[in-house]
């Protein structure tokens, strides 16, 4: 095995793990503001009702 495989194989994991991270934190945010206006309808579906 030659030795930049020493250097490339370490490279390319975090490579993958810093891809990795910004694709979940922004899927995170999404699924966060999803549930926020799923909330928000909710409350005023609610509102609606009791009016």
């Amino acid at each position: 095995m030659p030795a930049g495989h020493f250097v490339y194989i370490p490279a390319i994991l975090l490579l993958g793990l810093v891809v990795g991270w910004i694709l979940g934190s922004r899927a995170a945010a999404d699924a966060y503001a999803a549930e926020l206006r799923r909330r928000e309808e909710r409350a005023a579906r609610k509102k609606a009702r009791e009016a």
